[in-house]
């Protein structure tokens, strides 16, 4: 059964929405089973409104242990295509028949391996499956308002710093989150970078809808790396 948008929306405003995803490669990856089930118990504990995760079995795995809604997406990486969120249709698919209550996809204006623009996929998704929540993760102001325009009902800033032709920041992209917040009417979720509680509050105070954080909860490596190099920063690399 398809979630009530509004509803959807009035719980996460301003809220943190918590990530919890695992790639291969990653320590908390493994091939036979999924913990990130164990990730989202702790986020729901923490008093998040929704998860966001990546994979038909997480999507599965967090509904059933947390019952929160679940922003869903596949990272898959096919010949062609420069975008790894969510790419094509069977992915979309795939996540609905899961159960996602939201479908987060790429909306950069890089090539797809289909020849088609963003703009078609999108309106394919339409024809398909009618009024779905579409998550769209973009990197810059153009592409977030092309988004808006072809009818997304949020567009996060999730890809800011990672195209090629977006800085690559050390802290959040403000200034993205405030300019989309002001000139869009769909909700916008500022996502990506936000390292601290300082920084998720001033990432609030953009006039973000809500925000996403994932690496500096979920992701121990990422957390324990962060520590280390400031350490060895601080003592110049003495032994």
């Amino acid at each position: 059964m398809m979630m009530d948008k509004n509803a959807f929306f009035d719980s996460i405003r301003g809220q943190m929405i918590i990530s919890c995803q695992a790639v291969k490669g990653e320590p908390l990856y493994e091939e036979e089973r999924s913990v990130m089930y164990l990730m989202a118990r702790a986020a729901k504990m923490a008093g998040t409104p929704a998860i966001r995760t990546s994979s038909i079995r997480d999507v599965e795995e967090i509904k059933a242990e947390t019952g929160l809604p679940v922003i869903g997406l596949v990272k898959i990486q096919y010949p062609g295509y420069e975008g790894y969120i969510t790419p094509t249709m069977k992915e979309v698919d795939d996540l609905l028949a899961a159960g996602s209550d939201v479908v987060a996809l790429d909306c950069t204006m890089r090539k797809r391996g289909d020849g088609k623009t963003v703009n078609q996929f999108i309106q394919e998704i339409r024809d398909r499956h009618g009024d779905i929540l579409l998550m769209a993760d973009i990197s810059n102001y153009e592409e977030g308002i092309n988004a808006w325009k072809c009818g997304v009902d949020i567009v996060g800033t999730t890809m800011s710093g990672y195209t090629d032709y977006t800085p690559r920041l050390d802290e959040p992209d403000y200034e993205l989150m405030r300019r989309l917040a002001a000139d869009v009417d769909v909700p916008v979720i500022g996502e990506g970078k936000i390292h601290t509680p300082e920084q998720a509050v001033k990432a609030l105070e953009t006039g973000v809808w809500s925000i996403v954080v994932g690496g500096a909860i979920t992701r121990p490596l990422e957390i324990a790396t962060r520590f280390m190099s400031a350490i060895e920063a601080a003592r110049g690399g003495r032994a």
